[in-house]
């Protein structure tokens, strides 16, 4: 281990060194080489030991150079103050080829001084693209030192959701399960975390009080118990949501009915610190409506009803505003309506995915490895009606997991083509989303403490001692 170690530190030559109180960057010029990429990668594929170093010195490495982890909760209370707004965060799911895509992210970012966005991915991603919250965060940290990104991440853990099936035959252990999943995010740098507990909603009540009761109470529950996991000197940014992402458009009474209930029941549970932002529903669903053709099919978006949504949760309860999810395979002019409306935060992640699929320059032999691989792993989720386009569509994101290697190690030149395009598409999204320019407002809303990881310190230690160390 502290072979590796050494070996890892010195990577950067003598930009990197390890200290017993974590790292000293003396040149992050340095960082910006292809030695973070191999270091990534060996915080996603190298032994369990090898990981866990990498990890540890991409995490150190990103707090000594300010792109440390952070949460957008006293940014979105200003916005709730009414201290600033025209602009609508993207929440950004890296799904598939998240090393290069993140670092499209950051290229776009800095290009266009964009400080106020987010990196998620939800507990449903987490599972079919083999990314848990430690990897996530070291790839994300990794590609922010790589581009020279130097301003607080916000990594988010997407749709912390509760399964209704699951739920109604063992309440108590399918919220285990979620916030078991929670505290493994926290520990390990997702500082933003939305809760859906909108699966609970049981429209069959006849108030709409009652139709709420099992969301607002488990949300707040799960608030309080995110409040006592937090590092020090961070208040994480928690979102609830008040329906259920591709059913019945939300209405302003049900918001009410939700944050009534929701403020009661923290409350009465100790109180604290509650959600700054709701997810609401006004008309989209998670991937689209795919076509017979494979073509996506028109979204009716209620924009009056999300801008409602977001004033009330504005000027009635201090949040942020209304979140809009499923909101990726809209068409490109849908996306300057959001800030327009003034919704806080929009969910982004399928189309990024089929940038990918779908890119000229994937190889025909990958191609057809994932058809063959879908063809035989998922064929139990083919609709008798589906056709080809429709089947592949729908579950090639099932792939992600088992061919994350293979995408990784794609030749650099395609990589790079594939990813050029991925920052085309963020940076056109930044800019009609009005978050260009946001970065003076993390700055002035913002702070992201140091928070040192110490599970590796003492071996780190022992190699920073070794006078041979780094040699």
């Amino acid at each position: 281990m502290a072979d590796m170690m050494e070996h890892a530190a010195a990577l950067f030559g003598g930009a990197v060194a390890v200290m017993p109180g974590g790292v000293t960057v003396k040149d992050p010029s340095r960082l910006r080489s292809e030695a973070m990429d191999r270091l990534a990668s060996q915080a996603v594929f190298g032994s369990v030991p090898e990981r866990e170093a990498a990890r540890w010195l991409i995490w150190e490495m990103a707090q000594a150079t300010g792109a440390r982890p952070a949460s957008i909760h006293d940014l979105y209370l200003a916005r709730g103050r009414g201290e600033c707004g025209g602009f609508t965060v993207p929440a950004i799911n890296i799904r598939m080829m998240a090393y290069d895509s993140a670092r499209a992210v950051f290229r776009a970012a800095r290009q266009g001084r964009a400080g106020a966005i987010i990196l998620e991915i939800a507990r449903s991603e987490i599972a079919y693209t083999d990314q848990r919250p430690a990897e996530y965060v070291a790839v994300v940290l990794a590609a922010a030192l790589r581009e020279g990104y130097t301003r607080p991440v916000f990594i988010q853990g997407d749709h912390c959701q509760v399964n209704a099936k699951k739920y109604e035959a063992d309440p108590e252990g399918e919220v285990g399960e979620v916030k078991k999943l929670i505290a493994e995010e926290i520990g390990a740098g997702f500082f933003n975390i939305d809760i859906d507990t909108s699966t609970l909603v049981d429209l069959s009540q006849p108030t709409l009080a009652g139709q709420q009761r099992a969301n607002y109470e488990r949300a707040a529950e799960i608030t309080r118990f995110i409040r006592g996991l937090e590092p020090e000197g961070i208040t994480v940014s928690v979102g609830g949501e008040i329906g259920e992402v591709g059913m019945k458009n939300s209405t302003v009474e049900e918001l009410d009915a939700f944050m009534s209930g929701y403020n009661a029941a923290l409350a009465a549970s100790g109180g604290g610190e509650g959600i700054s932002k709701i997810s609401v529903q006004t008309g989209t669903s998670h991937g689209g409506v795919v076509l017979p053709d494979g073509r996506i099919a028109d979204v009716k978006l209620d924009l009056d009803a999300l801008a409602a949504l977001s004033r009330v949760a504005r000027e009635k309860y201090g949040l942020a505003g209304a979140v809009q999810h499923g909101a990726s395979t809209l068409p490109s002019s849908a996306f300057g309506n959001f800030p327009r409306v003034e919704a806080c935060e929009i969910h982004l992640a399928t189309n990024f995915q089929n940038i990918i699929f779908d890119h000229p320059r994937l190889p025909a032999e990958l191609r057809q490895r994932i058809t063959a691989w879908l063809n035989e792993n998922t064929a139990g989720e083919r609709k008798p009606s589906d056709t080809d386009e429709q089947f592949y569509y729908k579950t090639r994101k099932k792939a992600i997991g088992p061919f994350k290697r293979d995408v990784w190690d794609l030749p650099a030149d395609v990589r790079a083509a594939i990813a050029a395009d991925l920052e085309k598409m963020f940076s056109f999204l930044f800019e009609q989303l009005n978050v260009n320019g946001t970065a003076d407002l993390v700055d002035r809303f913002i702070q992201a403490p140091m928070q040192h990881h110490a599970a590796l310190k003492p071996v780190l230690v022992a190699a920073a001692d070794d006078p041979d160390a780094g040699e």
